[in-house]
């Protein structure tokens, strides 16, 4: 049976045939199941992949505290994933035929994506058997490691810090900062493992430490010490930091809906072939002529057929 990839099925195409004609095309097919399996005549939804692919079952709080339950990302992560998934098997492809010559057909899944995704929780079970369950903000296999709630703000609601513990060392700095070295000595907590077996007894104890400083203190201190920590910042926050500022990760646009357009920068910083911000993004339809003139080489009567037709 011919390989029927994505869009092309609809117009009764199929890959084998256009790479007999094109044998170096690339064709990369994204849908949310992929082109086999019961599955692959589904519509698919981030939200519903997140959900079957085992997201949620770790994302939100514990189920016996207020709020438990589960939650999907606040963004769209199995999309945005699978499209960068896409453009690495891209560029593998590309690479493939620069060498052979050879394109090949490219089979995407938003399910597969979130499945690959599921990462150090996939593999536990993998290796273990036991299914996870959802730890709020807390890591499943390092303690300590998540949010927690320091002295009040200066306006008298609380606030909060993250503390990412990652190995012993820090632990240790940690306990000096916080004014508890005797922690890092105690057996039941010097080693990671320890403090995963021991949580319930631990984290409370650094819960009541952490209440007792407020949370630019504890960052100066913890950043002073090399110990893993950062704020939770709101978008507003975000884009005010120094940092992201300097990473110039705004771009502000001339564009025709809206001069001064501020968006969102890419996050590749390439040395010789630096992202370009010359072009503004298009409008709806904006270089459709100009693609079916110069690439596909339609005439201005084809152009005016497409056009009375409303396919243009």
């Amino acid at each position: 049976e011919n390989y029927k990839v994505g869009g092309l099925a609809k117009y009764g195409l199929d890959y084998e045939s256009l790479h007999t004609e094109l044998p170096q095309l690339i064709y990369c097919s994204i849908t949310g199941f992929g082109q086999t399996g019961p599955y692959r005549d589904r519509a698919g939804y981030d939200y519903a992949v997140q959900g079957m692919g085992g997201l949620m079952s770790v994302t939100g709080e514990r189920d016996d505290l207020p709020g438990g339950g589960p939650q999907k990302v606040g963004v769209a992560v199995a999309d945005l994933f699978t499209g960068m998934y896409a453009s690495t098997a891209i560029l593998a492809a590309l690479r493939h035929r620069d060498l052979t010559g050879q394109g090949q057909a490219i089979d995407m899944a938003l399910l597969d994506t979130q499945v690959a995704m599921l990462a150090n929780l996939g593999a536990n079970y993998l290796v273990s058997g036991k299914v996870p369950g959802r730890a709020g903000n807390a890591h499943q296999n390092i303690v300590p490691y998540q949010v927690f709630e320091v002295a009040p703000a200066p306006d008298g609601g609380k606030d909060h810090i993250i503390l990412a513990v990652g190995n012993d060392g820090q632990f240790a700095k940690f306990c000096a900062v916080a004014g508890r070295p005797d922690l890092a000595a105690d057996p039941r907590y010097a080693r990671n493992q320890d403090r995963v077996r021991n949580r319930a007894e631990l984290v409370p104890l650094l819960a009541s430490l952490m209440k007792t400083r407020a949370k630019p203190d504890w960052l100066a201190a913890l950043e002073a010490a090399k110990v893993p920590c950062g704020a939770i910042n709101n978008l507003a926050e975000v884009f005010d930091d120094p940092h992201v500022q300097q990473r110039d990760m705004v771009t502000t646009w001339s564009h025709p809906l809206q001069d001064g357009l501020r968006l969102v920068s890419s996050p590749m910083k390439l040395g010789a072939t630096p992202v370009r911000t010359d072009l503004p993004p298009p409008l709806l339809g904006q270089h459709t002529r100009e693609v079916l003139q110069q690439v596909l080489g339609c005439t201005d009567a084809r152009l005016a057929q497409l056009q009375e037709g409303k396919v243009i």
